[in-house]
């Protein structure tokens, strides 16, 4: 069976992969799904610096730590970021990436310099104190009214520099194999775009942008064949 870490996106908590973690542990699968510093149930431990580089170094713990191999490694929306950066630093553990929704680009890029002008101009107002407030769910495809309420109890602020920090990259991450989930109808960002320059393949989830709340089986079963 194989081993998966699902990263959670922004204003998230390991809790969000609750239903695709289910189902893949019923498959026989090792899952696990840490929650990044200051987020989730680890928000008292936001600090001033918390940045990429910080949530960056969580996943490389978690590798590192359980001694890993063979991993498929999973970023949400944000994490994107995340894990192609922890996937460079590790990439003899990774056995493959899947993004979902995911924020990526080279060397020296961040989500302030991918996003397009209305998210940042949105980022930039949402953000008070170096904390970016909580969206509604909606924004992330979320309306059913149970899953909202299980989003608004749950989301935290994210910090914003993790939003300006720039990932670091080797060149490493480029030999590990990767795939690409795009939640449609497509968002206004250019996810696919992203997935294509670095040529991976994609497939499409008929899901909101929060596909493990709105279409836990359905990613669950393209995150098996993924494997």
């Amino acid at each position: 069976m194989g081993t998966y870490v699902l990263v959670h996106g922004a204003w998230h908590g390991g809790w969000c992969w609750r239903d695709v973690a289910a189902l893949l542990r019923a498959e026989g699968h090792h899952v696990l799904t840490p929650t990044l510093t200051g987020l989730g149930e680890r928000a008292a431990e936001l600090r001033p610096d918390v940045g990429l580089e910080t949530h960056v170094d969580d996943v490389v713990d978690v590798l590192r730590s359980g001694d890993l191999r063979d991993v498929v490694l999973v970023g949400h929306s944000y994490s994107g970021l995340v894990v192609r950066e922890a996937a460079d630093r590790e990439p003899a553990r990774i056995a493959r990436l899947v993004l979902v929704d995911g924020w990526v680009g080279p060397d020296g890029a961040s989500m302030d310099g991918l996003a397009p002008e209305f998210f940042r101009n949105w980022v930039d107002a949402a953000t008070t104190d170096g904390l970016i407030a909580v969206p509604a769910p909606a924004t992330m495809g979320v309306t059913e009214p149970d899953q909202v309420a299980w989003l608004e109890e749950r989301l935290t602020p994210q910090p914003r520099r993790t939003f300006a920090d720039p990932t670091r990259l080797t060149g490493a991450v480029d030999a590990v194999p990767g795939r690409a989930v795009l939640c449609v109808p497509a968002a206004l960002i250019p996810f696919r775009e992203w997935a294509h320059d670095l040529g991976y393949a994609i497939v499409e989830l008929e899901s909101g942008h929060n596909a493990m709340v709105t279409a836990p089986a359905a990613l669950a079963g393209l995150l098996q064949e993924a494997a």
